[in-house]
Order: structure tokens, then sequence, then C-alpha cells
């Protein structure tokens, strides 16, 4: 008795059409982001507006262990106000924090609440390190359940408040690990930022920086006129506050919306993250070195990337003095002992390189509110910018002094 091999096809099917299968589908993305002035107020509705309503309806709220001092009460009273069970979630969030141990804590806590798929959103408050760790737990739970940012810094809400990355650090490379994991909302409460210390603020003032360098010279402009303003007032009372933070999340939800998932590589907004992600991680974790916030690197990012621009005969000396003299005026540094290692800048590079998928993908300003890409920047380029940086910070230190001798000389 004979059989028939099992790989032969059968009669009339050929081996070609045996086997292959394409799938093709868009999965289209939708998510709010809202002004919502006293988000936790009891008359105010948003954060409930999606999951379940009723007496029955439950949430969990995970919030950064800092904040709670202020605003745990409120919260607590206002899911009480509206009938609505909830399980708060107290983590540490600071860059430290923001590891696969914090993700697995938010993770249990989800397990033991017993998060349901659809109907109970993720409630997330707190700066962009939270929102990161919370996304990526909510982005993994049963594959993905549905979460709500509520950012309380400025960074978080000119800025993590905007795309759809999560992320967590791993091996000293920040945010090494994550996903494209978009909210179904993102409420922005500009009311969080009178609790935060000053150096919470001209970090979040970085990121502003960042998006009116490289495309809003307007925005550029209000951070000239208004910067110290915004600090003393915690954007609190000041007629450009409203404006600056409108302008600074239009722009980057204008650059974001059409790569939501970065298929392009070549993006305006990872200006001041060319060098900044290996030096903000090295600064933290080396004691030697003064340790830089996430905005403050970004800053120097900004500052070393209009350097290079000057170089080749692109942004104007008095424009590069202008970048200089208004991140002192929002108290970001212009210099760091990092910024001064081409070898350091060299490996900055070549590392952001890998996530660019090869190519440099720099964006450069021509101008304030101009920008380009360069993929050519040298070795030399780097060592004589770091050259250059120096010579900017001995100008500005000048003309600091200068204009401190000339107000120290006008009469009362």
């Amino acid at each position: 008795m004979t059989t028939a091999s099992s790989s032969a096809p059968a009669a009339g099917v050929t081996a070609s059409t045996i086997g292959t299968w394409v799938m093709e589908t868009q999965q289209p993305v939708r998510f709010k982001i809202k002004n919502s002035p006293g988000i936790f107020s009891k008359g105010n509705r948003d954060v409930l507006e999606f999951g379940s309503q009723g007496p029955n309806s439950r949430r969990m709220v995970v919030i950064d262990r800092t904040i709670c001092q202020y605003y745990l009460h409120d919260i607590v009273d206002y899911f009480k106000h509206q009938q609505v069970e909830c399980h708060v979630v107290a983590i540490d969030a600071t860059e430290d924090d923001k590891n696969l141990e914090s993700l697995l804590v938010v993770l249990r806590e989800m397990e033991k609440f017993g998060v349901l798929r659809r109907d109970e959103p993720l409630i997330a408050v707190g700066g962009g390190v939270l929102l990161d760790i919370a996304g990526m737990a909510a982005g993994m739970y049963r594959r993905g359940v549905p979460y709500i940012r509520v950012p309380t810094t400025l960074v978080g809400l000119v800025d993590a408040s905007v795309g759809a990355k999560t992320g967590i650090n791993f091996e000293s490379r920040r945010n090494r690990l994550g996903s494209y994991y978009p909210p179904i909302a993102a409420y922005l409460d500009k009311g969080f930022l009178r609790t935060l210390a000053p150096l919470e603020i001209t970090s979040g003032l970085g990121e502003i920086l960042k998006m009116a360098v490289v495309k809003d010279r307007a925005l550029f402009e209000l951070l000239e006129e208004f910067g110290p303003e915004l600090i003393e007032t915690r954007f609190i009372g000041c007629r450009a506050a409203d404006e600056v933070i409108n302008r600074a999340v239009s722009g980057m939800k204008d650059e974001l919306q059409e790569n939501l998932w970065e298929k392009n590589l070549e993006r305006m907004v990872d200006f001041g993250h060319s060098f900044s992600p290996i030096i903000e991680m090295r600064s933290i974790n080396d004691a030697g070195q003064v340790a830089l916030t996430h905005g403050q690197a970004v800053a120097l990012d900004v500052l070393f990337s209009c350097v290079l621009s000057h170089q080749r005969g692109l942004m104007a000396k008095e424009e590069l003095l202008r970048v200089g003299r208004t991140a002192q005026r929002l108290q970001l540094p212009t210099d760091h002992a990092l910024f001064n290692e081409p070898l350091v800048i060299l490996e900055a590079l070549k590392d952001t390189m890998k996530h660019r998928n090869g190519d440099q993908n720099l964006p450069i300003p021509r101008a304030i509110g101009d920008s380009q890409f360069v993929n050519d920047l040298t070795f030399g380029e780097i060592k004589t910018a770091v050259a250059g940086l120096q010579q900017l910070n001995a100008q500005l230190g000048q003309a600091k002094a200068a204009d401190q001798a000339a107000s120290a000389g006008s009469p009362a």
C-alpha cells in the first residue's frame, strides 16, 4: 500500500498559491485634548466623560505620591461626590523611578482592582514620568484598557499630554522600553502649576523653548517678553500664560498628528532631543555631575544645536544670542560639564542615530521659528561647537554683567 506525500498539493492546486496571506486593516485614532480648569471640582465631570456612569461605576486613579499632599483629599472627595468607587494608587514618579519595578506596581494594582476591559478607564494624575508609566501599564493590561491623562506639571501639559508614546527607562537609557498607546483623553488644568517648585516650571519652559525655536517665532517672542513673569506667577495670573500653553500644545499636536506612530523618522519635535537623552541620564546617574531635569537637558540641546546652525552660516549671531539670553531669562542652564565633552556628545549622537534607524535626522534652526534637517554632522563640527558654546556663554556672561552694572547705575 502506498500513501501520497503530505507535502504534495491537491489536484488542481499549485504550490505557489499555498500559504501566503496578507492582513491589511486600518485603525482610526482619535483622542481629546481639552483645557479643563478645576478638573476635580465637583461641578466638572470631564474626567468621567468616558466609561461607565452612575452609582455603581468604578475608577482606578494612579497619582504621583509627591502631589498627594495637595490633591489627594480633593480627588477622593470628587469621586465620593460623583458616587463613583475610587481606588487610588500612589507611586513614586521621579526619573529614577521610571523603571520596570514601578510599572509592575501599577499592573499588580490593576489586577487587584480587577479593571474591566472597556468601561473603567484608568486615570493617571501626575507629571510626564507618571503618565508614561501608567500609560504603558494600561497598554499592557489585558492587551489594552482605556486610560485618561491628567498632567500636573508644565512638561506634562505641553508635551506628555499630546503624543501616543509611553515608556520606561532601561539599562541607563531614557525611554528605551515603551509603546505607542494613546489615551482616550487628556485634560489640561494649569491650576496644578500653582503648587510646583520653580525648578519644575523652568523645566517645562525648556520644552516650550524647544517648540518656539524650531517652529513658532511668536511663541519665542512671548517667552522672551514674559518669561520671568511666567516663572514668578507659575502661569497663574500672567496675561500671556494661556497663549503660551495653547501655542505649545497646538504646535506639538500639529507636528505629531500625521506621524503619531513615527513612520517618518524626520520629526521636528525631536529638536532638543538629539544629544540630551544620554546626557540627561548620565547627569542623573553620575554623582559627580550636576543632575539635569528633562527640560534643562532639552534647553541645552537646543542651544548647542543653535551653535551648530550658526557655524554652518544659517542662524545669525544676533538670533543665537537672543536664544541664549531668553534661556537665561527662563532660568535655564546655558552650560553644563557634559556639553563640554565632544566624545560624550558624539556618543549621544550615535545612540540617537540608532533610534532614527541609522540616520542623524538632526533638526536645526535656520532662524528662530524656522528649521531644517541635516544628516552630515561631523565630529569636527561637534568639537568646534563645544568651543562655540563656551564662547557664547562668555558673551552671555559679559552682557549680563553689563546689564547689571547699568541697572545699578541707573537713578532710583
